[in-house]
């Protein structure tokens, strides 16, 4: 599998239009930002483009296979997803949420050979999780549940990620530390795809960058030609500017 794509996708809920011809493409060892204000169809386009979401119009397609059409299990083994939501019904151990990734490669009852052994314990350590192993995920933090939960896609080992809202409500180090080990995944030859709201982040890590306002694409592009200071002021209304590889975001000016 190389590519992740929507092709003119339309998504309508109830009568209210949410994606308008949206196109984009992440390719193999690309780490691509999705961003735009609350609100954008953000949330909306990634499910549209794991087939979760039913097109009016328009093609999602995982490599060149149409998303709709794959089961769960085969999609799972091409895209791992971390969603926005990630609530856990009870208080189960690190190493058993993490474990949860290899579901679709288990065999009877889910139960997990030396090869899913053997990924969980590479998840936990990409992850700097080695010492939490044995420990209740309810005995966590915010940003250390959130780390099992990139860990919990990684042990997937499948081909691309994609994940909305990765860093939300994550201090500065421990977001610095999750899109340090998204780019990572990208550089070692996966598709990455997650939704951000931090641009100066997204500026930072990513390879392609996608904005997305009121349902339709702006742009495709390199963080420096995405994130121009003109297209931040025409989709967020805020001022911005570039300082060599660094984004920079100001607040507006005040007028009486």
């Amino acid at each position: 599998m190389r590519e992740l794509s929507l092709i003119n996708a339309c998504v309508v809920l109830g009568k209210v239009p949410i994606l308008n011809s949206v196109s984009f493409t992440a390719k193999r060892g690309q780490f691509v930002g999705l961003v735009g204000p609350n609100g954008a169809g953000k949330t909306t386009a990634l499910r549209a483009l794991l087939g979760f979401e039913p097109l009016q119009s328009g093609h999602a397609l995982i490599g060149n296979i149409p998303a709709h059409t794959l089961r769960a299990k085969a999609r799972a083994l091409m895209v791992s997803y971390l969603p926005q939501i990630r609530d856990l019904a009870w208080p189960i151990g690190v190493r058993e949420v993490v474990a949860l990734g290899r579901y679709a490669h288990g065999g009877p009852l889910g139960r997990l050979g030396p090869k899913d052994h053997q990924a969980v314990d590479k998840a936990l350590a990409l992850c700097g999780l080695q010492g939490f192993a044995h420990r209740s995920i309810a005995s966590l933090s915010g940003g250390e549940v959130a780390r099992v939960h990139i860990a919990r896609v990684m042990a997937a080992e499948a081909q691309a990620l994609i994940a909305d809202e990765p860093i939300a409500a994550l201090d500065p180090r421990l977001s610095l530390d999750i899109m340090a080990i998204l780019k990572a995944q990208a550089q070692s030859g996966h598709t990455v795809v997650a939704s951000l709201h931090d641009l100066e982040l997204a500026a930072q890590f990513c390879d392609d960058i996608i904005v997305l306002h009121q349902g339709a694409i702006v742009i495709q592009a390199p963080p420096r030609q995405a994130l121009s200071p003109e297209i931040l002021d025409q989709v967020y209304g805020i001022n911005a500017s570039w300082t060599g590889e660094c984004l920079m975001i100001h607040r507006r000016n005040q007028q009486a």
